[in-house]
């Protein structure tokens, strides 16, 4: 037998021979197990697929809506950019200037990554405490969604309780960017 035929055609070749397309990419070590937010985050997808599905069909069929589904769409989508966008943080895979963040020594990519990880920390507390304080006003002021009439401080309490959850994120990964050494 000849050696140069594609591995894909031997199907007594073992499968290890194969070499994976993307490499495997291995969680950082956290306290609290990222595979709560992936799972928020499947759900989230699942349910807004099958909530979309079922507004095409009936209007397809029909010549109405559900009124209802934008309204719930968008609060689906904000709870996923932020429980996507804290694993993201976690996973060093948000958007950042590689030049910048990855080129130097590493004293300077430490630094920035230091100087980064507590702009972003600052953000998410402000974050935080601003949207709190919008939920206890439209508390306060007895708000109700245009579709389904429900108070819109029950949407609204989800941001500051996940920009909290992002900001604990980052507080984590700060703490082990300053213990760890250049």
């Amino acid at each position: 037998m000849s050696n140069s035929r594609n591995m894909a055609s031997e199907p007594d070749k073992p499968a290890e021979a194969i070499e994976p397309i993307l490499p495997e990419i291995s969680d950082p070590p956290v306290k609290v197990p990222l595979s709560i937010e992936d799972w928020i985050s499947v759900l989230i997808m699942a349910t807004l697929a099958i909530i979309t599905f079922a507004n095409v069909l009936v209007r397809y069929f029909t010549d109405g809506s559900f009124a209802w589904t934008e309204e719930i769409s968008i609060f689906l989508l904000i709870v996923l950019t932020m429980t996507a966008g804290a694993t993201a943080f976690v996973r060093n895979q948000h958007i950042r200037i590689e030049l910048f963040a990855d080129g130097g020594s590493p004293a300077r990519q430490r630094i920035l990554a230091i100087v980064s990880l507590l702009v972003t920390l600052l953000f998410f507390i402000l974050l935080a405490v601003l949207s709190a304080r919008m939920v206890y006003d439209e508390y306060n002021w007895g708000d109700t969604s245009p579709a389904i009439g429900i108070p819109t401080w029950w949407y609204s309490m989800w941001m500051p309780i996940l920009a909290t959850g992002i900001a604990l994120r980052v507080a984590g990964m700060l703490q082990r960017r300053l213990r760890s050494r250049p």
